[in-house]
């Protein structure tokens, strides 16, 4: 257990700074910076990088609405369900210090501003209330579900799910960082909420309550269209 606590820990440091690193550090930078699709590809390949490196050990989790979705879809053990979340959380509350920490070093430094937090009404990046910032979240994180239950399933090619993984969490952010910034992962928008010079605290009951409700969404269809698959390839 405390290899895998270990592995979801610097599995969600790696997600938290690489994508949310990206968004801060690199996306609004004048001619040269990455942009949204640059920051969309970025958390895709945090996801699939590390997806590699300790999914043998921990499962590749990264994300506590993940975790609750694989232990409702028959994949994952509920005793280990709290544990997994405090590594995540934990992982991603140093991963968004690191990177505070690395913000704060810039020249004219005045402060984080959002801090790609996630957010609705005058925090969503495009204003969108908090009506459609929620039908976004559990919408694609019921499929986000969906995608990593199929994609390791037993009938599923072995060895690819990782990238198809990946691919479609950058899908899912190409579609909703205008909506929400993105999270479908609570430890995500949670670690640089406490940081973010927005409401963004204020509103992460939110980024927790829909993606949670989302995952057991995307468990319960999977099993729908698959009721015997309970291995994982």
């Amino acid at each position: 257990m405390r290899k895998k606590l270990l592995a979801e820990f610097f599995g969600t440091f790696w997600l938290v700074f690489g994508g949310c690193g990206s968004a801060v550090l690199a996306a609004g930078v004048a001619d040269v910076g990455i942009g949204w699709l640059g920051v969309s590809l970025a958390f895709g390949l945090t996801v699939m990088t590390m997806a590699y490196t300790v999914g043998h050990i921990s499962g590749g989790h990264f994300n506590p609405a993940v975790s609750l979705g694989l232990m409702l879809g028959g994949r994952f053990d509920g005793k280990d369900l709290l544990p997994y979340w405090g590594a995540q959380v934990a992982g991603a509350i140093v991963a968004a210090l690191v990177l505070f920490v690395v913000v704060a070093g810039g020249a004219g430094y005045e402060g984080v501003g959002a801090f790609a937090s996630n957010g609705y009404g005058t925090a969503s990046p495009q204003g969108y209330s908090m009506l459609s910032v929620l039908i976004v979240e559990v919408v694609l994180t019921a499929f986000f579900l969906i995608i990593i239950l199929g994609a390791t399933s037993a009938g599923a090619p072995a060895g690819f799910a990782p990238i198809a993984i990946g691919l479609a969490l950058t899908l899912i952010h190409l579609i909703s960082i205008p909506v929400s910034n993105t999270s479908v992962n609570p430890a995500r928008s949670t670690g640089v909420a406490l940081f973010a010079d927005t409401p963004a605290l204020a509103q992460l009951w939110l980024f927790w309550v829909a993606p949670l409700v989302g995952a057991a969404l995307g468990a319960m269809i999977w099993k729908a269209m698959s009721p015997d698959d309970q291995e994982q390839s």
